[in-house]
């Protein structure tokens, strides 16, 4: 079997293609291009105003890049109706290397100290990959997510990539594209340039997003 490096890595993404493991405690990997994928525009993000509120209430202290392999391994967690998880470790130790190169990154939201949700994902060029996200208390990855979009649109980003659809990332706006299209999207992006912002002091994420929502 092909050894996965960060640098095959980087190159299936950049085609569309990434892996996933089977179950938590096994180590192979299988390579997934899905039929239709799951994209969510980043001039078409729904943000609820419920959820505006929160994110602005600062119930949330929010980071980038503190703690990226906590971060993984929090997505990895059992949670009600999902007790497995498709992040093994060499999910784990692959995307830390990609972290460790400036290709993948994450965002954490913390109370009182303590990780209670975040997500993390692929950059290259001005694309960007969800691979998972997590929550320990309500509203904590959903904030995530409201700072990833902020960031990713500051960032110059032209395209995040959900990878399947869940009835959760619809409702933010989320639609599903057939394969085709999604490579060409992929390829326009992949060929621009974008930097992920890994600080907003000063900026009001949702702001950020509203304002990219009403000027597409």
């Amino acid at each position: 079997m092909l050894e996965i490096t960060p640098e095959l890595l980087l190159q299936a993404y950049r085609i569309g293609v990434f892996p996933m493991g089977e179950r938590r405690d096994d180590p192979k990997l299988y390579w997934l291009d899905p039929r239709l994928r799951a994209v969510l525009p980043l001039d078409g993000f729904h943000l609820p105003r419920r959820l505006a509120r929160t994110v602005r209430s600062g119930q949330f202290e929010i980071s980038a890049d503190k703690a990226f392999v906590e971060v993984v391994r929090a997505c990895a967690e059992p949670r009600p109706g999902h007790p497995e998880s498709w992040i093994n470790e060499p999910i784990v130790r692959l995307y830390g290397e990609l972290h460790r190169r400036g290709h993948a990154h994450s965002v954490e939201a913390w109370r009182e100290g303590r990780l209670v949700g975040g997500l993390y994902g692929v950059s290259v060029g001005a694309a960007f990959f969800g691979e998972s996200m997590f929550s320990r208390e309500r509203d904590a990855s959903k904030v995530a997510l409201v700072h990833l979009v902020a960031r990713l649109i500051k960032g110059g980003f032209r395209l995040l990539d959900c990878q399947f659809m869940t009835e959760h990332l619809r409702s933010f706006g989320a639609v599903e594209i057939p394969r085709d299209q999604f490579r060409e999207r992929l390829a326009d992006a992949v060929g621009r340039e974008a930097v992920f912002q890994g600080d907003l002091t000063g900026e009001d994420p949702c702001s950020l997003v509203q304002a990219s929502t009403r000027t597409s």
